[in-house]
């Protein structure tokens, strides 16, 4: 099967610091070890306000965003084994040479080739998408598109958070940050075998949420982190959490995870921040036999287990995905305003 319309449309990021913008694009060729994807669902990440502000620098000019995609395969390269049309798939947003020394030892986010979608290669903020069939993981019947393109940033970046965090069973695990990756990050930290799972935010609807999910929830509102790492200890018992995830970008949130750590503790950085932190090494670290993380990106095989976790209701996005807009820029900007500012909803996905 092939795609009939020569052009498709698609939103873009011109030039940094602008709004991102309507365009009508080529539809993407399907190379004989690519598939051809139409797109039904792809999520808005707080990354891409980084991306529309030029924090991080996005190349070549101009290019679709959107790097949280899923579904219907419509067209298959010739060499393509593993796929066929009409397959709903959610894709990897990891395009690598699958060759080098990084690759074969899961450690593909650090392929010397490798490319991001919506990032250093066309994304999902369009119609179609082309991707080397690898990268399509099969999405179950009862996945729907909407979550499965969530899944493929917010819930495996906090998937591979916690599998740096070294999580085990009986441990307990603080969430800073109850937006989309934060919902993920609460079940999956109960997959894993969490005793306890503790949620702060300031947003208390995000935070009521959280709670559903049986976490322990710490309103931050008007709060020094001080206070909030207090709050986190007066909860524990005062021993505090064995694996701080701090999911927001900010200075203040990594101080709350430092503080709230029991000995031999786990603070594993998600969040962007390019605000130097102070870190008390003593204090923070060497007193406590603790340890500071970082977290980057996913592996293609954990996209797979969470897909599992999905299908069998392990992973529950129902209530994560609250807010649907249309694949129109002035729909996607607004969402992207309000992330920047604190107020977006959970979780949003573009509808094409």
């Amino acid at each position: 099967m092939t795609v009939n319309d020569d052009s498709m449309r698609a939103v873009q990021l011109l030039a940094p610091g602008q709004p991102v913008a309507d365009r009508e694009v080529p539809v993407p060729a399907c190379g004989p070890s690519d598939v051809l994807v139409r797109v039904r669902a792809a999520g808005i990440c707080h990354s891409d306000v980084h991306y529309r502000a030029g924090r991080s620098p996005v190349e070549p000019l101009p290019l679709t965003l959107g790097h949280e995609v899923a579904g219907e395969v419509v067209e298959v390269g010739r060499d393509v084994l593993l796929h066929n049309v009409g397959d709903a798939v959610c894709l990897h947003y990891l395009v690598t040479c699958g060759r080098c020394a990084h690759c074969l030892n899961g450690r593909e986010m650090f392929c010397a080739t490798g490319k991001m979608l919506g990032h250093f290669t066309a994304g999902g903020w369009a119609e179609y998408i082309t991707v080397p069939a690898r990268n399509a993981v099969p999405l179950p019947h009862n996945v729907a598109f909407e979550h499965g393109a969530v899944m493929m940033c917010s819930s495996a970046t906090v998937w591979h958070a916690l599998q740096r965090g070294r999580l085990a069973g009986g441990e307990t695990v603080l969430v800073i940050g109850a937006g989309g990756l934060g919902m993920s990050a609460v079940q999956l930290a109960y997959v894993q075998g969490a005793a306890l799972v503790i949620a702060v935010d300031r947003d208390p609807t995000k935070l009521s949420l959280a709670a559903r999910f049986d976490a322990e929830t710490v309103d931050a509102t008007g709060l020094s982190a001080a206070e909030v790492v207090e709050a986190v200890r007066a909860i524990t018992g005062g021993r505090g959490v064995d694996v701080a995830l701090e999911l927001v970008g900010r200075a203040d949130p990594v101080q709350v995870a430092l503080g709230s750590l029991a000995p031999r503790g786990r603070v594993v950085i998600v969040g962007l921040n390019d605000t130097p932190v102070a870190v008390d090494t003593y204090r923070d670290l060497i007193g406590r036999d603790a340890e500071l993380i970082g977290s980057n990106d996913h592996l293609l095989t954990e996209l797979h287990e969470l897909v599992d976790l999905a299908a069998g209701g392990r992973l529950q996005l129902h209530d994560v995905v609250t807010q649907r807009v249309p694949l129109e820029a002035a729909a996607i900007n607004g969402v992207l305003d309000a992330l920047e500012a604190g107020r977006a909803p959970v979780r949003t996905v573009v509808i094409p």
